[in-house]
């Protein structure tokens, strides 16, 4: 069954069950009102005939007197306290045959004669004799019943009208709730046949869950098509940049099978040259596998950390590797709540990059404030150009592919740098200048 046959059998089923329950409520309610007025009336009559028995003597005729106050359609009794009719008048035909029976504490009782609701009162009386006896009043109530019968017809009635408002409505809110996901499901499958990421229209002032959900599939499918772009540039970026090692290696290799044995200088060129590039190779491949487990959420593991110390750890085989000059400033102790391995992965791989493309000392600076903490990485190289700088954090890419190629870069360690920036939950920024140095700032807070 479909979702808008669903909302349209459902919707109407429960509005029926609402207003059949409504109009029973109603029928009962109208019932017990007339019931209870026609019980009134016995009663004031009952009141009536009670003081006039009061007065009655042994000299006069109780049928008489019970005549006077017969109900149109009823009777009137006597009964003595062991059931016996003492005295009884009626004003319908057969009535006679009409015995009651009214539970003890109840005012009335209702029953059926000839497909007739009867109602039957009782109050205790003293009879001429000085006994306790009880008056039973019996009406037949006609009226009634053909009142509760034109009830009957008019509920059905306005039960069948109101079924036609409320199957419309149901209609319509079937297509408000169904059009949104007709759309949504058209535009999905248009999606899956074309291979394009297609969006729905959605009214900007919609404020409701329909409206919602559209953005939200908007939003999904335009990160889903931003992901599968990025995904397509890096995979092309790889082919491109393993290609070229591999090149220079099978290049190199045919070298040495072919002159390399009997010329040492070539076989020496050779054997370099193919080392050079299968270590840079299996460096670029093994930074390509650690973005990739970036993107699979790696834990961190944020604890109480003492900066000055990290950073000192990371400089002090810095130096000893590449005997230069990294200068440590800033006072006193810092500490702060983070990953100590993946901010001296952080670190490493700015010191590494100012190494690369500066011949001076590389200046690392710790300050901070009451919330945040900053190390500053400065190198005195050539800086990077202005128009450079949005795409510096991309993946593959390179100031100058020349120079790149040179100091052996795979254009992913800022990439790498900028995930593990966002995973410690801090702030990467870039400042240079041609010609004076590059300064990477990282603002992490102290909590």
């Amino acid at each position: 069954m479909k979702l808008k046959t669903k909302i349209h059998f459902f919707s109407t089923l429960l509005m029926l069950v609402i207003l059949a329950l409504t109009n029973i409520g109603i029928y009962f309610l109208f019932e017990k009102i007339a019931y209870d007025t026609e019980y009134n009336q016995l009663r004031t009559q009952a009141e009536e005939l009670t003081s006039s028995l009061s007065k009655m003597t042994v000299q006069n005729d109780p049928a008489t007197v019970l005549r006077a106050y017969i109900p149109p359609n009823g009777a009137v009794r006597i009964i003595d306290t062991t059931g016996k009719v003492k005295v009884a008048v009626e004003s319908a035909e057969g009535i006679k045959k009409y015995n009651p029976f009214i539970k003890p504490g109840e005012r009335y009782s209702i029953g059926e004669f000839d497909n007739t609701p009867i109602l039957t009162m009782r109050e205790p009386v003293i009879w001429t004799d000085g006994k306790v006896v009880e008056l039973q009043i019996i009406q037949l109530l006609s009226d009634v019943k053909h009142n509760l019968s034109l009830l009957k017809l008019i509920l059905f009635g306005v039960t069948l009208i109101a079924m036609i408002p409320i199957t419309i409505s149901s209609v319509a809110l079937g297509r408000i709730v169904i059009h949104p996901i007709d759309n949504l499901i058209k535009t999905m499958s248009q999606s899956r046949k074309t291979g394009t990421y297609e969006k729905i229209e959605v009214p900007a002032e919609g404020k409701d869950e329909m409206a919602q959900m559209g953005h939200e599939f908007n939003d999904m499918m335009g990160q889903l098509e931003s992901n599968f772009k990025k995904q397509e540039q890096f995979v092309s970026n790889a082919s491109h940049e393993l290609k070229t090692p591999l090149t220079v290696i099978e290049s190199y290799a045919r070298l040495l099978s072919r002159r390399g044995f009997d010329d040492l200088s070539v076989a020496e060129e050779a054997v370099g040259a193919i080392l050079s590039e299968s270590v840079r190779m299996k460096d670029m491949i093994e930074q390509m596998l650690h973005l990739a487990r970036n993107q699979e959420h790696v834990a961190f593991d944020f604890e109480e950390t003492a900066i000055n110390s990290l950073v000192e750890k990371t400089l002090q085989p810095m130096r000893q590797a590449h005997a230069r000059d990294f200068i440590l400033e800033g006072n006193g102790s810092v500490v702060a709540v983070t990953d100590a391995e993946k901010l001296r992965q952080l670190v490493f791989i700015l010191l590494d990059n100012a190494r690369k493309y500066s011949e001076r000392e590389i200046k690392t600076t710790i300050s901070g404030n009451e919330t945040t903490i900053t190390i500053a990485v400065t190198d005195y190289g050539n800086g990077i150009p202005e128009e450079a700088l949005p795409h510096i954090f991309d993946r593959f890419y390179r100031v100058h592919e020349d120079r790149n190629r040179k100091t052996g870069g795979t254009g992913l360690g800022l990439a790498i740098a900028k995930e593990l920036a966002d995973g410690l939950g801090a702030e990467l920024k870039l400042e240079s200048s041609v010609g004076v140095g590059t300064t990477f700032r990282i603002i992490m807070p102290k909590k």
